[in-house]
């Protein structure tokens, strides 16, 4: 009896083993062969961490390699949720949200994901990362990224733009140009213990690409001349908007370019589209008056008058195809020069009627009126140059006064530097070189000829009528002691609703120094000013003080150069 005991008993656990063993194998086939993948992924996913190395964006240096955008090691703040009690997750919500400012539901929402890793918040100031660290938070860390810095905040935004948080360029070269500033990133992969601490064990490595770096036809301190007179003209005039372009006429150079409103690049994300608007390119405008310049050098080109033929200018009061033509101040007979140095609209558009449509239109067309200049920034319109065939019966005498036509300041200051470089176009550019993380360029962009529109000598003939506008006509406060400056002004109504407006208009001054061996051409164009409204009175004194101190600090460069003296100013000189 005891023996058939024994013998049940036996064979209960035999089977009950049996069946064990049985429910394990089938349990371990249904893992081997249906669940592997998902539990292997899973082992990989707890036991290898990929960290995505981040590149360093490249630098945007001026044409003097002073940085005006540049990448700043940073923290940002990461958790790990599932590796964290209900407790140290409240924990790390109360003291996070007091540092961080953020509202302790968001962090908490953060927390309940159920992954292993979230960002809490990106790139920290310093001293936030560092109180963090202080409280020595279970299941939170920290990874280095870079962050986007702009030394100088508010200085050439229009030109330079901004990148967002994750160093992609969203406006001006820091998009147009990402491609080559962003880089590629790299990865590494480290193992993990089971409670998934770091062992720092590199188990593949990828370096990253760091951005490439570009040097731009910019001049930090002329960057700053300008956009400290045209700050001081926008609100002494309480217009709406300003803009300035300062131009190399040799090489096409743009050395400044500036515009009001502007916008902090620093703080972008707080700024609005119109202070973000670059208007040297992207706004169009009926010139005025600057426009003359086309009907000045058809006129000696062509032959058909020269500087001392005589126009009756009708006293300030011409009747022509329907409509009354009038002068700001009434004329009688001038010459030829004295038309554009006192700028009469009668005058012009008769000397415009002899011309004829089809030659108006040829020169205009020449100095590329109509037509994008190909500038290396992104946002560029091209304006509207009607044909002939679209011509009313007014066009002939609206269109050489500066009505009728859309322009960019870009284009108007691009036209005038061809006739300060003897008749030659430069294609304007913007940025020199691109370069390498080890300074090696890679890419160099240089002086590019567009056209001949003119003749040397008609050129030169142009330069001298322009010469008289400062010295004895409408721009009388462009001049500049101890030198000849050309230039002209426009003072343009704006068309509102249609209409031409008696109390909104552009006020214009564009010009180029030293007239006998010219240098630097500008442009400023003042947006509805109040209560002067004229180019002379506006636009002309800024014209003259940016253009003043900028070949001082030009000549003072160079003689330093060439001397091996002190360094050469910078914008901290003009303050």
């Amino acid at each position: 009896m005891q023996i058939r005991k024994q013998v049940l008993r036996f064979s209960f656990f035999f089977f009950t083993l049996i069946l064990c063993l049985l429910f394990f194998s089938v349990k371990l086939v249904l893992i081997q062969v249906f669940r592997s993948s998902f539990l292997g992924r899973l082992a990989d996913q707890q036991h290898n961490h990929s960290i995505e190395i981040e590149p360093i964006r490249g630098t945007i240096y001026d044409r003097n390699n002073r940085p005006l955008a540049f990448n700043v090691s940073v923290y940002s703040l990461f958790a790990n949720p599932r590796m964290m009690t209900v407790e140290e997750k409240s924990l790390a919500s109360e003291r996070l949200s007091g540092l961080l400012k953020i509202n302790p539901s968001l962090i908490n929402g953060l927390l309940d994901k159920d992954k292993y890793f979230v960002w809490i918040k990106r790139k920290l100031p310093l001293d936030v990362a560092d109180a963090i660290k202080q409280e020595k938070i279970r299941g939170i860390g920290f990874q280095q990224e870079s962050k986007r810095y702009y030394p100088n905040a508010s200085l050439a935004a229009h030109i330079i733009g901004f990148a967002n948080i994750d160093n992609t360029g969203l406006e001006g070269l820091e998009l147009s140009y990402n491609k080559h500033l962003k880089g590629t990133p790299g990865r590494m992969s480290v193992l993990r213990d089971a409670k998934m601490r770091e062992l720092m064990i590199e188990n593949g490595y990828i370096p990253p690409q760091h951005g490439q770096q570009i040097v731009l036809t910019i001049d930090e301190t002329i960057q700053y001349i300008a956009e400290n007179a045209l700050e001081k003209a926008w609100k002494k005039h309480h217009a709406k908007g300003a803009m300035i372009i300062v131009l190399d006429v040799k090489t096409g150079e743009i050395l400044a370019l500036a515009n009001r409103p502007t916008y902090n690049l620093e703080n972008a994300s707080s700024s609005s589209p119109e202070s973000r608007t670059n208007r040297a390119l992207n706004y169009v405008y009926e010139p005025g008056s600057v426009f003359k310049i086309v009907t000045a050098s058809a006129a000696l080109e062509t032959g058909i008058f020269k500087e001392t033929d005589k126009i009756f200018c009708e006293n300030g009061k011409y009747h022509v195809a329907g409509h009354i033509l009038h002068d700001h101040v009434g004329h009688g007979l001038l010459t030829f020069q004295e038309v554009f140095e006192e700028s009469s609209n009668i005058g012009v558009s008769k000397i415009a009627q002899k011309l004829g449509a089809d030659t108006v239109y040829k020169y205009a067309n020449l100095f590329r009126f109509g037509k994008k200049t190909g500038i290396d920034l992104m946002g560029e319109v091209s304006g509207n140059l009607k044909p002939t065939n679209r011509w009313s019966k007014t066009s002939i005498f609206a269109i050489p006064m500066g009505q009728e036509v859309t322009v960019t300041p870009l284009q108007l200051v691009c036209a005038l530097s061809a006739i300060a470089n003897g008749g030659t176009y430069m294609k304007p550019f913007i940025v020199k070189y691109v370069k390498d993380s080890n300074d090696q360029i890679l890419k160099t962009f240089e002086p590019q000829v567009v056209d001949h529109v003119i003749t040397p000598e008609t050129a030169k003939r142009v330069t001298e009528i322009l010469v008289g506008v400062v010295e004895r006509g409408t721009a009388t406060k462009a001049q500049i002691k101890g030198m000849r400056v050309a230039g002209k002004t426009g003072t343009a109504q704006k068309v509102i609703n249609g209409k031409y407006s008696h109390m909104s208009f552009y006020a214009t001054f564009m010009g180029f120094a030293p007239a006998d061996n010219p240098r630097l051409a500008a442009i400023v164009v003042v947006d509805e000013p109040h209560p002067s409204y004229f180019g002379g009175t506006v636009s002309a004194p800024v014209f003259k003080e940016v253009i003043e101190n900028s070949l001082r600090y030009l000549e003072n460069t160079q003689g330093r150069q060439s001397t091996e003296e002190a360094p050469q100013k910078t914008i901290h000189d003009f303050m």
